[in-house]
């Protein structure tokens, strides 16, 4: 077990430490573990446990994190370590995020980088589980990754402190942030043992100060997490904090984990979900995991031309001029990067 001392953390006595990493600001004992249990206090030193120790490295398009509008087509490598700051009983990586043991292949910061650059990734991605709790590891990449002129993105559930961001943000390019239930505070606290949803919210609209590229998604689940007027809300905030030209992903649950007996989400329900946030002000709203809706693809907020069109991850048209205008109208798309014709639409493991 590789053992990295943690970068945000304080010494409170008695051999008692308080991480500073998560929102949760776990104060640990003497030999305890944080909530994410991949951090230890030994001797009043905190470790990540979890460090440089992949459970999983896939070559993605960029399109599964989903980012729409950060580098349309580009190849990341995406890594993951195990555990989390949340309980989602509803998450379908839990065999990873819920592992107790630090179970993984040694895939160290340098080989990490390397491997980028030798499958023909444009970045790297820290996703799958939550990057919060395997920061140094990610930090300590995104690091050497800027070097070589790769770029970097966390996919996130945003439960992150003010510190944290200040750390990583000359480091990250993009994020994904990933609500659940509307953001509901309610709903986040039975179904994800998360006490507030408010450090999320401070999280967005830091990383907007520090210019990182931002794209919102949110889960709509059936019965318990689809409430139209909590994703208007929602939508609405993103407008007047983030922006009108921030994308918001509604995305399609599926049964999964200890929330089986659900069904997935209606079609419907989405469709009124993406018409709720356009109603709201949004310019760039999209459905996810429902390949071949026309709610995949990207209009011109002007004229409501098709400029973009896809098919689950992969992009099929491109119909953009070449500094990202509608060819129709010539209203600037929000778009950061370029255009990567890869062709990648399948992921694939490299360990």
């Amino acid at each position: 077990m590789v053992k990295r001392e943690a970068m945000l953390y304080e010494q409170i006595g008695d051999n008692r430490v308080r991480c500073n990493l998560c929102a949760r600001r776990c104060v640990i004992i003497e030999g305890g573990f944080g909530f994410c249990s991949v951090r230890k206090n030994e001797g009043g030193k905190l470790y990540s446990l979890n460090y440089a120790k992949a459970c999983a490295a896939n070559v993605d398009p960029i399109g599964k994190k989903p980012l729409s509008h950060f580098h349309p087509g580009a190849l990341v490598m995406s890594i993951a370590t195990v555990g989390c700051n949340f309980r989602c009983q509803f998450c379908d990586n839990w065999t990873i995020s819920q592992e107790k043991d630090i179970v993984g292949r040694d895939f160290p910061p340098e080989e990490v980088v390397n491997a980028s650059i030798e499958y023909g990734c444009h970045g790297i991605s820290y996703t799958y589980t939550e990057p919060t709790i395997f920061f140094e590891y990610a930090y300590d990449t995104a690091v050497l990754a800027k070097r070589h002129n790769l770029f970097n993105t966390f996919v996130t559930n945003g439960y992150m402190t003010p510190e944290a961001i200040e750390v990583i943000a000359p480091y990250l390019d993009a994020a994904t942030v990933d609500f659940k239930g509307g953001g509901d505070p309610e709903f986040y606290k039975k179904y994800s043992m998360v006490p507030s949803v408010e450090p999320i919210f401070e999280a967005l609209k830091a990383m907007k100060k520090h210019s990182i590229h931002v794209e919102v998604t949110n889960l709509v689940i059936p019965k318990v997490g689809d409430s139209i007027e909590r994703i208007k809300d929602l939508a609405s905030w993103i407008r007047n904090n983030l922006g009108e030209d921030t994308p918001l992903h509604l995305l399609r649950f599926h049964p999964d984990y200890k929330m089986t007996d659900i069904p997935s989400t209606e079609i419907r329900t989405l469709e009124k979900a993406y018409e709720a946030a356009k109603e709201a002000g949004l310019n760039y709203v999209y459905l996810g995991n429902v390949p071949g809706h026309r709610y995949e693809n990207t209009y011109c907020p002007n004229c409501h031309e098709l400029v973009i069109k896809r098919l689950g991850f992969e992009i099929i048209k491109w119909n953009l001029t070449e500094d990202m205008r509608c060819p129709k109208c010539g209203k600037q798309i929000a778009i950061k990067g370029k255009f990567h014709k890869t062709g990648l639409t399948i992921p694939y493991s490299i360990i």
